[in-house]
């Protein structure tokens, strides 16, 4: 049951940002091998990567902006994510990112992505900029041919049709399909979500987030974080404050994600904010930088904020992206330097048939390994905290042997103490070990990643691991089309709400009930349609509901 002080898990159901700083994937993976990696229609070796739960896109524009630093090489990441919201924003972040320059200039790109990546609410041209792409995306989904002429870095012929059908009603609620505040009302539903996390500390919440940033995220390592922009970010849900504050007061359409309520007896879909609200978006690309300049304090203070630091790296990357999103010579061909009067040549910079960024099935983590195609094809696995429960064996047969795996910690959620985060860390060994990883010899220690490979002599995926498989994602976070149209017009009064909610809402479809979880720490109590369609009252926030725990969750492994 919650109690009066709040339910105390800020992580929330669904994920929009890392919780970890961005990495450059090569310098991960193991080192190239031409004769058994070579791409023989291309000439260059090929990186196969499989990301669970990445999110935001940040590890691969780390990695394609520091493409230079190595020896040419083709990309294909495989992204599984566990909504089709996460999906969508994935192709809009990058279509932000590859965007022509004569169309929108560096420092514009950098503050969209910013807006629409960790803030609740734009600035209306950034809205504007949303809605137009939304539009193109949702005609471009399903027309294949259309897209693979236009995007030709996204392959979405994974995905089921019905995914694509749910992807296309996204975008179409992004571009306005559904007209006025009031379909997404975010500054009401970041305060409803506020009020249930912190319970009866509400009216102490600026003491709140002055210990959680003092005492863990400081304590942690992300000491550039200031308190100025974190309450600022937990009071309002905006983490880059670029303008004047008044300029900000459009949802941002982006952070909206259904879920499965019951009431009455029925299930229903309904749509609200149900990501984080402990940590921010700070730590992805705010608390490391390559410049160190920006890292230096001065009496005992950091000189830049995160918030700065942010803005600096994503400038650079866009800066490094440029030439990826221009048409240009096919990666390993000769092109004439311009300027040159005797014609020399010199390798063309790669573009963007040099990556693909490939979109797995919903839920298919377990499956990959029955298609011959992605069996042993992988160099590289990552997985976030998120989905950490879905390592296992059938997992690590579509690794390759010699490659690796990393797997995000959950050094960074607030919420967690120092006893739950190394049961956490054990747990993540055990799961590896289970599917036939070993710790990389001589890796660097860190209390953010944990890095392993596949042992060249690893045992065939089993039933009988000594590992049980982590618990099943929900049937379904996001409504079906049909369901999405007809949300705003689902309200029911708070008191109606909580006498009907009787069932876990993460519950799955089809009968099925998640396994026991070893590791319980805090949860969120259920959400009514009031916290999705109206502010709490004061009884409201610390009335005892039931308890659940969303499965994506750190919890489940």
């Amino acid at each position: 049951m919650t109690t009066p002080a709040g339910s105390g898990a800020g992580f929330g159901s669904v994920s929009w940002w890392g919780l970890s700083p961005a990495l450059d994937l090569q310098a991960e993976s193991p080192p190239v091998d031409p004769d058994l990696q070579a791409d023989t229609e291309h000439g260059t070796p090929q990186l196969d990567v499989l990301l669970l739960g990445s999110v935001d896109g940040r590890h691969l524009l780390r990695t394609l902006a520091r493409v230079e630093l190595w020896s040419p090489r083709r990309f294909r990441f495989y992204v599984l994510e566990n909504n089709l919201e996460a999906v969508a924003r994935h192709m809009l972040i990058f279509s932000l990112a590859l965007e022509d320059p004569e169309k929108m200039g560096l420092q514009e790109r950098s503050e969209a992505f910013l807006e629409v990546w960790g803030n609740t609410l734009l600035r209306p041209p950034v809205a504007a900029f949303v809605r137009a792409q939304a539009d193109r995306l949702a005609h471009l989904v399903p027309e294949p041919d259309s897209l693979a002429e236009q995007l030709p870095w996204i392959s979405l012929g994974a995905l089921k049709f019905r995914e694509r059908d749910v992807l296309e009603a996204v975008f179409r609620f992004w571009a306005g399909g559904e007209k006025g505040p009031e379909a997404f009302p975010m500054s009401r539903l970041w305060d409803s979500r506020l009020r249930h996390y912190l319970g009866s500390r509400y009216d102490a919440r600026r003491g709140v987030s002055d210990w959680d940033l003092h005492m863990k995220l400081h304590d942690r390592g992300a000491r550039v974080i200031h308190i100025r922009e974190f309450r600022r970010w937990r009071d309002t849900g905006v983490a880059f404050e670029l303008r004047d504050s008044s300029a900000y007061h459009v949802p941002n359409r982006t952070l909206a994600s259904g879920r499965l309520l019951s009431h009455r007896g029925e299930r229903v879909a309904a749509r609200g904010y149900w990501g984080d609200i402990a940590t921010g978006p700070f730590v992805a690309f705010g608390i490391e930088a390559d410049d160190e300049n920006l890292l230096r304090t001065s009496n005992g203070q950091p000189i830049k904020t995160a918030g700065e630091i942010t803005l600096h790296n994503v400038t650079e990357l866009f800066r490094a992206l440029t030439a990826w999103g221009r048409p240009r010579a096919s990666q390993g061909d000769l092109v004439e330097v311009p300027g040159e009067e005797d014609g020399t040549r010199e390798p063309a910079a790669p573009g963007p048939a040099s990556f693909t960024i490939c979109f797995l099935p919903l839920h298919s983590s377990q499956t990959l390994h029955h298609k011959t195609c992605y069996k042993g094809q992988f160099q590289l696995l990552y997985v976030a905290c998120g989905m950490a429960h879905l390592l296992s064996p059938e997992l690590g047969a579509c690794v390759a042997p010699g490659g690796h795996l990393i797997v995000e910690l959950a050094r960074y959620l607030v919420d967690l103490r120092q006893e739950q985060l190394q049961a956490f860390t054990a747990r993540v060994r055990e799961l590896a070990q289970a599917a036939g990883f070993a710790p990389q010899p001589g890796a660097r220690p860190s209390e953010t990643f944990a890095r392993f490979y596949k042992c060249q002599d690893s045992a065939p995926v089993c039933t009988d691991s000594v590992a049980e498989p982590g618990p099943p994602i929900p049937e379904v976070l996001v409504p079906p089309p049909g369901v999405v149209d007809l949300l705003p017009e689902v309200v029911v009064s708070p008191h109606e709400a909580r006498d009907s909610l009787s069932e876990d809402l993460t519950q799955p479809l089809q009968g099925r009930t998640p396994p026991p979880v070893p590791l319980q720490l805090p949860s969120e109590s259920q959400v009514s349609f009031s916290e999705a369609s109206a502010p709490p009252t004061g009884s409201e926030t610390s009335k005892p509901e039931s308890d659940w725990i969303p499965r994506n969750q750190v919890p489940h492994l």
